[in-house]
C-alpha cells in the first residue's frame, strides 16, 4: 500500500505531500485543498526511473532490452560402453548448454527404472561426466540444468558384460603331421551372442605359398550364441620339423565387445625309417 505523509512547513506557506517511499512530494499552497481521484493514475513521468527484471535481464519502463531465451541442453554423444554392469563407472556426456552442475540419471529403457547419478562434474557447457552404477541392460540418459530446462536423449548406453573365455590360453594340444584334426573346441561366453574368428592367419589361412611352414590352413567353425562353442578342424600341415603355430582368436558379442585370447598347437613330426643310429 502506498504511503502518504503530510508535513505543514509553517502557518503561512505550503504543506508537502509526501506519496511512497521514494521521496516524490508534491506542494499544495495553504488553504488549498487536496482531493484524491479514484481510479487515478501515476504520470509517466513518476516511472522514468523504474525497471522490471525478465529472465535476469532488467529493463527500463519505456525502454528496450534483448531478452535471453532459455536455452536447452542437448545431447550427441554418450561413451563409452559400460562394460561391467553394477559396478561404479564414469561415463562422458558431449552435446550443448549444459550448466554447471546439472543432475544426470538413467532410465532403464525395459523397465523404466531411474537410478540418479552418484557424482556429476562439469568439464564445459559441451561436455560432462556423471559415474553411474547401473545392471546390465539398455538407458536413456535424463540431463537437467539448475534452472530446470532438461532433456531425455535418444541416444541410449549399453551396460553389457563383455565376452570371456571359457577354454584357457595356450596351448591346444600336439598332433601328428598329416593327421585329421576334429572336435578341437574352443568356447567364450557373454550376456549376448558370441562369435569367434581369428585375428592372427596361422590357424585358418589358405593358399599361403609357404604353408606348411607357417600357416595350418584349418578350419574355424560354429554359431553364434550366449555361451559359443567353435570347433578346430582339418587336416594338420606336415612341416618337416616339429613346429608349433600361434594364433590369437577374438570373442565378439552383440554388442561388438572384443577379447582376445592367444593360443597354440603343436604338429610333431615322427622319425623317418630306416633311419640308423650308431
Amino acid at each position: 500500500m502506498s504511503e502518504v505523509k503530510v508535513n505543514k512547513v509553517s502557518p503561512r506557506s505550503s504543506t508537502t505531500v509526501q506519496l511512497g517511499d521514494s521521496g516524490d512530494t508534491i506542494s499544495v499552497p495553504s488553504g488549498a485543498t487536496l482531493t484524491a481521484v479514484s481510479g487515478g493514475g501515476i504520470q509517466n513521468a513518476a516511472l522514468q526511473n523504474s525497471a522490471i527484471t525478465l529472465n535476469g535481464v532488467s529493463v527500463s519502463l519505456g525502454g528496450s532490452a534483448t531478452i535471453p531465451t532459455e536455452t536447452t541442453p542437448t545431447v550427441s554423444g554418450i561413451s563409452p560402453t559400460i562394460t561391467t554392469p553394477s559396478t561404479s563407472t564414469a561415463i562422458t556426456i558431449t552435446g550443448t548448454n549444459f550448466a554447471a552442475t546439472p543432475l544426470v540419471s538413467a532410465q532403464n529403457t525395459s523397465t523404466g527404472a531411474v537410478t540418479v547419478a552418484t557424482a556429476v562434474s562439469f568439464t564445459s557447457s559441451t561436455s560432462i561426466t556423471a559415474t553411474v552404477s547401473l545392471a546390465a541392460g539398455t538407458y536413456k540418459l535424463y540431463v537437467e540444468n539448475p534452472d530446470g530446462n532438461a532433456v531425455l536423449t535418444t541416444q541410449t548406453l549399453t551396460v553389457s558384460q563383455g565376452p570371456s573365455w571359457t577354454t584357457s590360453a595356450g596351448s591346444l594340444g600336439t598332433f601328428a603331421a598329416g593327421s585329421s584334426i576334429s572336435g578341437l573346441n574352443v568356447v567364450a561366453t557373454s550376456d549376448t551372442n558370441v562369435t569367434i574368428t581369428e585375428v592372427t592367419s596361422p590357424l585358418t589361412l589358405t593358399g599361403n605359398t609357404d604353408t606348411p611352414a607357417s600357416t595350418m590352413n584349418l578350419t574355424l567353425s560354429g554359431t553364434p550364441a550366449t555361451t559359443a562353442t567353435y570347433t578346430i578342424s582339418g587336416t594338420a600341415p606336415s612341416p618337416t620339423s616339429e613346429t608349433t603355430y600361434n594364433f590369437t582368436l577374438r570373442a565378439t558379442d552383440a554388442d561388438s565387445q572384443t577379447t582376445d585370447r592367444a593360443f597354440s598347437i603343436t604338429i610333431s613330426v615322427g622319425i623317418n625309417e630306416g633311419m640308423q643310429f650308431n
